[in-house]
């Protein structure tokens, strides 16, 4: 049997292990095939489904999804942003942290880089420092104190050029300024002076779509950005993906009320998704007390900084499994052994039936994601079709194409499902 070297998500970031690779003959032998009907109390979505059957041809329909690697990695929300702009059109790429925050750090549609001036902290993981730069929920801070310093954002392709460009970071009395140049044409330079501590969105404008926008420190003064975003200027569909390896839902309140708030107003969303889940599902220890409270309190700040009228969609984890004994041996009754040592966490289970209960308590929607993929154990099949990857829990890009097409439907099926307006 072949085996190979995998991240896995419970436990310590990046811990790796060597795994078995499953035979996938006798475990699952039909191609995966994802699973209608999984949206729940889509009714706490009503507006934005609503937006999905009559749109306003001028329109911009923004949706901003916050998460753990799933989310961070792109994958699911490049599935579903694809999904939504073939039917509404493409209005840009959406949000997402500035810079390049760590080495493999994917963006699709868009190319990111930054010098190595850059200093950078986020809400989890080996960057986090508690005593550094504010930040948002965009989980990423990149800080600079010298003249010169740059990152860029480049469009791989005409459609993801852009007419307009949002930089956002953390403001005070000590905050420098920086250029900004549209493919090496200049536009309003940024400053980041403020009376007071917070945080704030600026937004430049080009007459004509370009491909590449710079931006720069002016001087000694420090410069910390946590997030970007780009439009097309056109109506259509917009997805941000806001997402840091490893991180759990008791996380995000490391992030600032004021810079957080900001990155919201500017994003506009007209549903957020809140996406997490796994990290915990794989944690032995998991306190679900202790979750509940985490996830009562992300909801009430979303709500409190997006608006109350904003809808508000829960993901529960995909189908995951493990074969470290610590994760893989039973934790409840609802562990579920698979095949050659691989086996569903029941904590995972647990995360799902809380996120469920709590959808309907907190008035959001709920997208199974595992029974998407099939349910408990579909893990397998979806690993041995390379639409999983060998660590059992992260999607391939077809993977992730598949899931967040799925979502798509299934929010696009709802949408079709309400009941006729009155005239």
């Amino acid at each position: 049997m072949a085996t190979l070297t995998a991240t896995l998500l419970g436990g310590p970031a990046h811990a790796q292990v060597t795994a078995p690779v499953p035979s996938p003959g006798p475990v699952m032998p039909m191609a995966p095939r994802t699973v209608p009907g999984q949206l729940a109390n889509a009714r706490a979505i009503a507006p934005f489904l609503a937006q999905l059957m009559q749109r306003d041809p001028a329109a911009v329909l923004s949706v901003v999804q916050i998460g753990d690697s799933h989310t961070a990695g792109d994958m699911i929300t490049q599935g579903l942003r694809q999904s939504l702009q073939l039917r509404l059109g493409g209005a840009g790429r959406g949000m997402m942290p500035a810079g390049k925050p760590y080495q493999g750090y994917l963006s699709w549609g868009m190319t990111a880089r930054q010098g190595g001036e850059w200093q950078g902290n986020a809400l989890f993981g080996p960057q986090r420092r508690g005593d550094g730069a504010a930040l948002g929920f965009s989980g990423f801070t990149q800080t600079a104190s010298m003249p010169g310093a740059a990152m860029s954002l480049t469009a791989d392709g005409p459609a993801t050029r852009f007419t307009r460009f949002t930089l956002c970071g953390v403001t005070g009395p000590e905050a420098g300024a920086v250029s900004v140049t549209f493919d090496g044409m200049p536009a309003e330079p940024i400053s980041l002076s403020a009376p007071v501590s917070g945080g704030a969105c600026f937004t430049r404008t080009a007459t004509v779509p370009v491909t590449q926008a710079v931006v720069a420190t002016l001087d000694t003064r420090p410069v910390s950005l946590t997030a970007w975003e780009t439009r097309t200027g056109t109506p259509g569909a917009i997805v941000a993906n806001l997402g840091v390896v490893g991180a759990r839902l008791m996380h995000l309140a490391r992030a600032d009320d004021a810079i957080a708030g900001a990155e919201l107003a500017a994003a506009r969303p007209d549903l957020v998704i809140i996406a997490f889940g796994t990290n915990e599902g794989f944690d032995p220890a998991l306190r679900l007390d202790e979750t509940e409270a985490a996830l009562r309190v992300a909801v009430a700040r979303v709500r409190r900084m997006a608006g109350a009228q904003v809808p508000i969609l829960l993901l529960g984890p995909p189908d995951a499994a493990s074969n470290r004994p610590a994760v893989a041996l039973p934790q409840s009754a609802d562990t579920v052994a698979c095949a050659a040592g691989w086996s569903v966490p029941g904590h995972l289970a647990q995360m799902r039936t809380l996120e469920r209960r709590m959808a309907t308590t907190l008035g959001v929607a709920f997208w199974d994601w595992q029974g998407a993929m099939g349910g408990s154990c579909s893990t397998m099949a979806w690993t041995a079709a390379g639409l999983q990857r060998g660590d059992h829990v992260h999607f391939s890009r077809d993977g992730g194409r598949m899931i967040g097409a799925a979502l798509a439907a299934d929010l696009f099926a709802a949408a079709a499902a309400l009941p006729a307006r009155q005239p």
